[in-house]
């Protein structure tokens, strides 16, 4: 059984991020974690004060409870399906701090998130806690763009730096995602050291992607944002996937994507594997 954790603020970005959630793992036996955090910055003394006779527990947390199971019960009657099981957690800790307590307590697999731009800017597509994501949860992560519409992913896209190899954790891990959805992988080698690894790559491939279908490509003297960039527009992508390590070459990717140019042009759900 699949452990799934699904971020809520009941925005329409985390409602779709979720919707499409339910639809990839239509087939498979899951059970979805549905997690909404508060601060507790909200509440002041006047809060309390209006709740008269009612305790701090019902004027705090039980409201909120209800109002995340209201929405979860939404769910389940929108997406019938026996194979889902699900689970409601409202939470008043930091949003990294609570999802890296449930990933560990609940043995979660994969966390799914909606973007989030806060600032409104068309060149913003991470809002802050996205990037916090992936940055201080080590968890396989799927981020869904706003407004993105379902579609089987038939067509994964998966960019290398040089410090990524195609014998790692993370790269079996693609493979497997690869495998159970029937997706080809499109795999492009940045080279920017001029190293040659051409050779050690496609001995890994053929190796270890004898049951995937895949195509192989390096690129050289070309920064990552553009090669990234390039070749989101003139192939036709499903989903992209990267391997983050700190310090690498996709962490300060991920970190200038915030305001840089190429993640305006990102259309696509974006899944993350840590090394």
């Amino acid at each position: 059984m699949k452990q799934v954790l699904l971020l809520t603020d009941y925005s329409e970005n985390s409602k779709n991020a979720i919707f499409y959630a339910l639809q990839l793992f239509e087939k498979q036996k899951c059970t979805f974690y549905v997690l909404n955090t508060q601060k507790n910055t909200r509440y002041t003394t006047s809060d309390l004060l209006t709740s008269g006779n009612t305790s701090i527990y019902d004027s705090l947390i039980k409201k909120n409870k209800q109002k995340l199971k209201r929405f979860v019960k939404t769910i389940e009657k929108k997406y019938q399906n026996e194979n889902y099981s699900f689970k409601t957690i409202v939470d008043y800790d930091a949003l990294t701090d609570a999802i890296n307590q449930y990933v560990e307590v609940n043995k979660i697999g994969l966390i799914v998130m909606g973007t989030n731009g806060a600032t409104g800017a068309k060149e913003v597509v991470f809002g802050s806690n996205t990037i916090n994501v992936i940055r201080k949860v080590n968890c396989t992560t799927l981020i869904i763009p706003e407004r993105f519409q379902y579609k089987t992913p038939k067509k994964l896209f998966l960019p290398l730096d040089m410090d990524d190899s195609l014998n790692s954790k993370a790269f079996l891990q693609i493979k497997t995602f690869a495998e159970k959805f029937k997706t080809s992988l499109n795999i492009l080698r940045i080279d920017t050291k001029n190293k040659n690894v051409e050779l050690e790559d496609r001995k890994h491939l053929n190796h270890n992607l004898k049951h995937v279908s895949y195509t192989y490509n390096v690129t050289k003297n070309i920064s990552i944002f553009n090669a990234i960039n390039q070749h989101l527009k003139t192939h036709e992508i499903d989903m992209l996937t990267l391997i983050v390590q700190k310090e690498s070459a996709f962490e300060r990717f991920l970190s200038e994507s915030v305001t840089t140019k190429i993640t305006q042009d990102l259309k696509v759900p974006l899944l993350i594997y840590h090394s």
